[in-house]
């Protein structure tokens, strides 16, 4: 089969439904490409995904995911499938401090960034004047320190005490934020993403904090809008349908399902979780992929997502931060038109959940339903209806000092092979941001392969003039 260098010609297989492949997908579709995209499972999507819950009939996420309003590259991937106008756009954030206090977190309309959250910031008063000082200072010196790639060093935790960041502030500011953010804890995650997450977030642009969150069930986000996009642009969808063996040689690709027969292709984009994409390699392929040896030394971090059904409406806002126990965030939906009458659902995300490995299932709902009823009052009169508890035990790669030098670059050694996932070196922690732009990234190589020299890469929020003097 000899090589096919026009893109008009050319058939590229992806690997993987989740939102890194999907983002491939569209970004070549549009492009002109032969596309055809392989999922395993029945459904797009990947880890962000629904189930219907058998009590309600609702779609519920397996996890609560949002964005941030410095994530450039995934509102572009939904604006070219249609779906931007499915988020939500929250810019005031909801603080409750230990003592169930709330305090909103909202942008100065009169000043301009860095500092427009300054405001903001010295109201959180579950801090001491002094700790709000502490804070301001160490927020001062990272983004006055400059951090041009991962080589290493201190982690997050390492750094922030030797800015003479108490334990207390620790727990109730710093740990807030990043756990959340990074999902993973203060003396894990490396102090370069720390840094990512306040310059990107919160210091370069007004609007980089901004919470965006998804006002559908993730299966109607991700499944059949995407489902009809990807049938108006003739991409071939093979939804379970797995991949047991691909092999690759400088001109072709040959993808081995678990049924049928072997199909030939041009181009490959092996868009999988990196626990199991050398398992799809069959042996001579994996043998010409060296980027894969360092995957072993990715770590993978749980999530867990408590889903609440309770017979009293708790509260109206549409989240909430919880600062200082279990719960990290709770989420509330309004009822689906399946829900039945007298249920409210909530949901509440603990990022990085080792520390529920072996906790008994009631434990853990009692005690964050302690926790709730010490905020909302109307929690301590409800009753808990039932509910879930899911974990997923690889939700993310954990970002800790000097990982990046084992994530590899999209286009692989292999001419006709890429790969895709918010584990490749996009720049990023693991986030939906992540995912799309190593779709693209893994876009890109394959238009280069033919002949196309495009850049689908979307920038990142520009820098206020303050902030381009300030932050380093």
């Amino acid at each position: 089969m000899a090589p096919r260098r026009d893109l008009s010609e050319a058939r590229i297989a992806v690997v993987g439904g989740g939102l890194a492949g999907i983002a491939a997908t569209v970004a070549l579709a549009q492009a002109g490409a032969t596309i055809e995209l392989f999922e395993a499972r029945r459904r797009l999507g990947g880890r962000a995904t629904s189930y219907r819950d058998p009590g309600s009939g609702e779609l519920v996420d397996h996890c609560q995911h949002v964005s941030m309003g410095c994530c450039t590259n995934l509102a572009d991937f939904c604006r070219r499938v249609g779906i931007d106008n499915l988020f939500r756009h929250d810019r005031r954030l909801h603080f409750f401090g230990p003592d169930g206090a709330r305090h909103d977190l909202e942008a100065a309309r009169w000043l301009p960034a860095p500092a427009h959250l300054g405001p903001a910031l010295a109201r959180l008063r579950y801090l001491s004047l002094a700790e709000r000082c502490q804070v301001a200072r160490a927020m001062w010196h990272l983004m006055r320190t400059p951090l041009v790639d991962d080589p290493g060093g201190p982690t997050a935790g390492e750094w922030l005490r030797a800015q003479g960041q108490s334990a207390r502030v620790l727990e109730r500011f710093w740990t807030v934020v990043l756990v959340s953010a990074l999902s993973e804890t203060l003396e894990r995650a490396s102090l370069y993403y720390t840094r990512k997450v306040f310059v990107d977030g919160f210091l370069n642009h007004r609007d980089g904090y901004v919470l965006e969150v998804p006002g559908a069930a993730l299966d109607a986000l991700y499944g059949s809008p995407l489902e009809t996009w990807l049938e108006r642009h003739r991409v071939a969808l093979h939804t379970g349908t797995p991949i047991g063996s691909v092999d690759a040689h400088d001109d072709e690709v040959l993808l081995q399902s678990r049924e049928g027969p072997a199909r030939r292709f041009d181009y490959v984009i092996l868009a999988l979780p990196w626990h199991t994409v050398g398992n799809v390699c069959a042996s001579p392929l994996r043998a010409r992929l060296p980027e894969l040896d360092g995957l072993q030394e990715l770590e993978g971090v749980p999530i867990t997502g408590v889903h609440l059904w309770f017979d009293t409406e708790l509260t109206t806002l549409p989240h909430a931060v919880l600062v200082g126990g279990l719960s990290q965030w709770l989420f509330r939906r309004p009822a689906q038109s399946t829900a039945p009458p007298g249920e409210h659902y909530y949901q509440v995300v603990i990022s990085a959940s080792r520390d529920l490995a072996g906790r008994n299932r009631n434990e853990i709902t009692g005690a964050i339903h302690e926790e709730l009823a010490r905020v909302f009052p109307d929690a301590g009169r409800a009753k808990l209806l039932r509910a879930k508890i899911v974990t997923e035990q690889n939700a993310v790669f954990s970002p800790r000092p000097g990982i990046d030098r084992w994530r590899p670059r999209q286009q692989t050694s292999v001419p006709t092979v890429a790969l895709a996932g918010d584990w490749t070196a996009t720049g990023w922690p693991a986030t939906m941001e992540g995912a799309v732009r190593s779709g693209y990234l893994a876009a890109e190589a394959a238009l280069a392969r033919f002949g196309r020299e495009q850049r689908l890469l979307q920038g990142n929020l520009p820098p206020g003039i303050c902030s381009r003097l300030l932050v380093r």
